[in-house]
């Protein structure tokens, strides 16, 4: 196989709409992890309490979640291009208020956490009507490359992101990088204006555009999802991969009891931290032969199991681990990079078959419960892993949770040959 056909497939870059959406989400992405960055440091320096810190998780996840389903339904219930505008309005001014509050110099944390929340709340339903237009912009052919240059930018962010920040924030101060947000959101919104409207289809016979969003509408997602193995094991192997095997949370323990890391952070930490958006970003960069992948079902169990042993390996690694083996945290290192980059393939493909197995009416809903399953497993991963690590050790925590996300994978295999069994819908 040539090397160009490991590079990544471009060809939804073709697409003026997509074109214009994903080079803005390049910028804006950048300001966006200014902001994630901002938010904590600047609640620190005003109470000098991690607990207060710690408030942003709630703040952000209640709203994840219940603007991730509720949103699915607005997306399902209006123009998609008119949900798109409103939400990222709502994202440009509640960044213009954080740069308000910033440049006023006020010391109000609990402002801060209400600002978060709202923004969480347009971001939640901002990011499912988002990936709910797709199919309309895009062949399904070209749904799992689209969905693998978006990833590719948002974890090329996360690394970005907060290394500009730390730097600048003793720089610039805090309102600078809110300003910035701010400015960068204004391309997307040019972007997002520049689509075509985009009505909800009903493509079923006896189905309907959701009516009036709310409890009901939510209702009928999931109700949807119970008689399609498909859809359902789509989700269901994420949340096998994330919940057991996103160990996060033990990092900084690792990176200074088995790596010799100082305890405050260090270089150690942020490599641990570092190593599976950058696996992701290589994963992108090579995503070529996901476009020529015809048994998806197939395809994203291989890349959880890939996960699960990158992670295996990992814990292997914090296991031989004497505090001064640089080789250990290098090869440390890898299997979590191989396990981003397994992570990246698996998300792009489970998108595209949500996209594609989905009917338009009710992919806005099944988009935000992807939404709140990708925000939500990682969160339970962190509560899992903690409480393993404090009985048992981090090592036998990350180590035998990627040995159930192998087991798991077996498991579903087993439990739905229809999702083993599942290729791309004929063209």
């Amino acid at each position: 196989m040539a090397l160009r056909d490991l590079l990544a497939d471009t060809r939804p870059l073709a697409n003026p709409h997509f074109r214009r959406l994903w080079t803005a989400q390049i910028i804006t992405v950048i300001g966006a992890q200014l902001t994630v960055v901002a938010v904590p440091t600047q609640i620190y320096a005003i109470t000098g309490s991690s607990a207060y810190v710690g408030l942003t998780g709630v703040f952000g996840l209640v709203p994840l979640v219940v603007f991730g389903l509720y949103g699915g339904a607005l997306a399902d219930h209006f123009d998609r291009r008119r949900v798109l505008m409103v939400t990222t309005v709502g994202l440009i001014v509640t960044s213009a208020l954080f740069w308000v509050q910033a440049a006023m110099g006020l010391q109000d944390v609990w402002l801060l956490l209400w600002l978060f929340a709202v923004q969480q709340a347009f971001f939640a339903v901002n990011s499912p009507t988002r990936s709910a237009i797709l199919p309309r912009l895009l062949p399904a052919g070209q749904l799992p490359a689209a969905n693998a240059l978006s990833t590719t930018v948002f974890q090329a962010g996360a690394i970005a992101g907060p290394l500009v920040g730390g730097a600048l924030i003793p720089l610039l101060g805090y309102s600078w990088l809110y300003l910035v947000d701010t400015l960068t959101l204004l391309i997307t919104l040019v972007a997002v204006i520049r689509l075509p409207p985009m009505p909800v289809v009903v493509e079923a016979v006896g189905s309907a555009v959701a009516r009036a969003p709310g409890l009901r509408s939510v209702l009928e997602g999931f109700a949807y999802l119970r008689g399609r193995p498909v859809l359902l094991m789509s989700f269901v192997v994420d949340i096998v991969a994330m919940v057991f095997g996103m160990p996060r949370a033990l990092f900084p323990e690792i990176a200074h009891l088995e790596f010799g890391g100082p305890q405050e952070g260090g270089l150690e930490f942020a490599l641990l931290f570092a190593a599976i958006p950058a696996g992701a970003v290589l994963g992108g960069i090579f995503s070529g032969w996901l476009s020529r992948v015809e048994r998806q079902g197939r395809a994203v169990l291989w890349c959880i199991a890939v996960w699960g042993f990158g992670i295996t390996g990992f814990g292997v690694c914090v296991f031989l681990a004497d505090g001064s083996a640089p080789v250990v945290l290098v090869l440390g290192l890898v299997c979590l990079a191989v396990a981003g980059a397994a992570d990246v393939a698996s998300s792009a493909i489970r998108g595209a078959i949500l996209q594609t197995a989905a009917e338009d009416n009710l992919r806005g809903r099944l988009q935000g419960v992807f939404t709140v399953v990708v925000v939500g497993g990682p969160r339970v991963a962190d509560v899992a892993h903690g409480g393993v690590a404090a009985l048992a050790g981090a090592a036998v925590a990350t180590t035998g949770g990627g040995v159930l996300v192998v087991l798991g994978v077996a498991v579903c295999a087993l439990a739905a040959p229809t999702f083993l069994r599942y290729r791309v819908p004929p063209r």
